[in-house]
């Protein structure tokens, strides 16, 4: 989880866990209990896709890696995907007072545009919720990169 140990700090004690699954729904499981202030604060720790972090090359190792397998090599976009992306973070980040969320992993560069264009029609509560799910879908891969499960 982006910047935000209290998840695995409060599932710590629960050790050890049967199976992946069972210490992804425990994180999961935290998450959803957390309130909407912490679930926000959450969200807002997760950086802009193509943003200012991954075109200073400061991205951490494992974002870094997740938007480099969805196309999202700012070396390889063009001036004018850039551009894109910068006008759709600003748009949703407007509109929403957080981050785009996506599990990079699961997309390309034309079903995460796809994704952004739907997505800032939503309600922010439906917009919260689904940042959360696309989180939980990125601590699945991020526990699998570092367990064998």
């Amino acid at each position: 989880f982006e910047q935000s140990p209290w998840i695995v700090a409060d599932v710590a004690q629960a050790r050890p866990f049967p199976s992946c699954t069972s210490l992804h729904d425990a994180l999961v499981a935290v998450i959803e209990r957390a309130g909407t202030e912490r679930q926000v604060a959450l969200i807002r720790a997760h950086p802009d896709l193509v943003g200012r972090a991954a075109l200073a090359g400061t991205l951490t190792r494992e974002s870094t890696g997740e938007q480099l397998a969805a196309g999202l090599d700012p070396g390889r976009l063009t001036p004018d995907d850039i551009m894109r992306f910068q006008e759709l973070n600003a748009a949703y980040q407007s509109r929403f007072g957080f981050p785009f969320v996506i599990c990079a992993r699961e997309h390309t560069k034309e079903t995460i545009l796809a994704a952004f264009a739907a997505r800032v029609a939503n309600d922010r509560a439906t917009e919260i919720a689904t940042a959360l799910t696309e989180i939980g879908n990125i601590c699945w891969y991020r526990l699998n990169d570092v367990v064998q499960c």
